[in-house]
């Protein structure tokens, strides 16, 4: 009886296994999917154990044996960009077929809600949505999934541009994908996974984050986080909070008042955009391996008030995603913050202006790119509604580094190196692309100075040269150190005669505000 006995239960064993066996593929792949043009494209899904999948594009056919977890991956041979559609057919337990598949370019779009905000939230929204029914220029979105456990698929499609879908795509990566599909004249994909408040943090592999020492500090005080989140304590402090909530929202609705917001609940901090891991495994590992360009970012925001963390962390996050895809040091191109908040009247420390500061720093990665909008913000909105410009200026990078466009700079304005002479410094810019100019007004704005004393004083300035400012004050008989445009909201105004303005800079290294205490 023994026997019987244990084949059965060997046979319970794989049910789940064989419960699970049919042939799948994750919603990256699907109808009017764009493949990435002149490289491998991996295609993969999930069927029986030991099932040979074959998969056939044109002229292609690659075969693959679904492994003891039901995985299997091909490899497809890289192919030009095309017009034509294609057909994409997977055949294993059963077959699925895939038409008006594309060959171009592929993009991901990532990072908080300055990427997530809308086409409909730009200045130019009624008339760019008009202009943007575009067949071949594909979307698709990944929802918001916070989890330490990693999802292999989500619920998405893609679908080609048209004056409606486009409305609900981030507007950076529509504008920027729209800009590359015309001018390049290929097909475009874009993969929008952009997560509004987000931390960088969220968007690394947890267990990267853990085994690396510079991020000790941020991973013990998450770990005594999500304890105390988990804990009894919480749990009754919450259902109090929801309790009085509760009785606040009927007393509004009664006297026809706006209902306040509800408290969050534990779990909701837990499944955030915030906790270490949790957009890596719920949002980016379903599209990890999908063959593409590059990615364009733009986040910083939250991270602002730990902008000395951000050095080590955002250039952290560019190489384990690249170390995640195998795909290389793919272009990663991103937005540096926008002016925010009231102007200063008195310069000073920054917590904002050291965050742009450690975006900079990121372009000692290779195949990396910043793009300056010190001019392109709002004081009072986090959200400045011209993404249009945003995108024009984010595009450079690609025409010129990776499609070759001749006659294209897209690199703001570099501080080199200072002198002082006669109680002047001497500033020297790199990439300063045809020479320095001012823009609204004549006179060179923005410059801060100080001596020994550390006392910082708005400074005179003047362009003396294609790539040299001279910087001086009446009250600062001898220089020592120069800022420019460092404030959350700096009043600046130095541009190239391409439009690009200069980065933000200091040419100090005291200590900064945000770093740990």
């Amino acid at each position: 009886m023994k026997r019987p006995i244990f084949s059965l239960l060997c046979l319970l064993s794989l049910l789940p296994l064989f419960a699970h066996a049919e042939l799948k593929v994750p919603s990256i792949i699907g109808d009017h999917m764009v493949l990435q043009q002149k490289q491998e494209n991996p295609i993969w899904g999930w069927d029986t154990p030991g099932t040979e999948v074959t998969v056939v594009l044109g002229d292609q056919e690659k075969t693959a044996k679904a492994g003891a977890d039901g995985r299997w991956e091909v490899r497809l041979d890289p192919l030009d960009a095309s017009f034509d559609p294609l057909t994409l057919k997977v055949s294993g337990s059963s077959t699925l077929e895939f038409s008006e598949v594309l060959v171009g370019e592929v993009w991901m779009c990532s990072g908080q809600s300055n990427m997530g905000m809308t086409v409909s939230g730009d200045w130019k929204a009624q008339v760019e949505s008009l202009a943007s029914n575009h067949p071949h220029l594909r979307l698709i979105t990944v929802p918001r999934v916070g989890t330490q456990e990693l999802q292999n698929d989500f619920s998405g499609n893609w679908e080609p541009a048209n004056s409606e879908n486009c409305k609900r795509f981030s507007a950076v990566g529509f504008f920027y994908g729209r800009y590359l599909h015309e001018i390049l004249k290929v097909p475009v994909g874009l993969i929008n996974n952009a997560w509004g408040g987000s931390a960088a943090e969220a968007w690394v592999r947890r267990e990267s984050l853990e085994k690396d020492e510079r991020f000790s500090r941020l991973m013990e005080g998450w770990v005594k986080r999500e304890a105390q989140l988990q804990s009894d304590e919480e749990k009754e402090k919450y259902a109090k909070a929801l309790a009085n909530w509760e009785e606040k929202a009927k007393a509004a609705k009664a006297a026809g008042q706006p209902v306040p917001r509800p408290p969050r609940s534990p779990e909701q901090l837990l499944e955030g955009n915030s906790r270490p891991g949790n957009i890596f495994a719920g949002v980016v590992h379903p599209t990890l391996g999908y063959g593409m360009k590059g990615v364009i970012w733009y986040q910083g925001e939250s991270n602002a008030s730990r902008a000395h963390e951000y050095r080590a962390l955002f250039p952290y996050m560019i190489e384990q995603w690249r170390a995640e895809w195998g795909q290389g040091d793919f272009p990663f191109y991103w937005v540096q913050l926008a002016d925010f908040r009231s102007e200063v009247e008195q310069p000073g420390e920054s917590a904002w202006a050291e965050l742009r500061e450690a975006q900079t720093m990121a372009l000692s990665l290779p195949n990396t790119g910043e793009t300056v909008i010190i001019d392109l913000g709002e004081a009072n909105d986090i959200h400045p509604k011209n993404k249009y410009d945003v995108a024009s200026r984010l595009v450079r990078w690609a025409l010129a580094k990776d499609y070759g466009i001749p006659g294209i700079e897209p690199q703001s304005p570099l501080y080199r190196e200072m002198k002082v002479e006669g109680g002047k410094a001497i500033l020297t810019f790199d990439s300063v692309s045809g020479g320095l100019r001012t823009v609204d007004v004549n006179e060179v704005r923005g410059f801060a100075i100080c001596g020994e004393d550390r006392q910082w004083k708005w400074a005179e300035a003047k362009i003396t040269g294609k790539d040299t400012i001279e910087v001086w004050s009446a009250d600062v008989a001898a220089p020592v150190s120069v800022r420019y445009a460092w404030a959350e909201n700096p009043v600046c105004n130095v541009y190239t005669k391409d439009g690009l303005p200069l980065t933000p800079f200091r040419t100090d290294d005291y200590p900064m505000v945000t770093a740990p205490q």
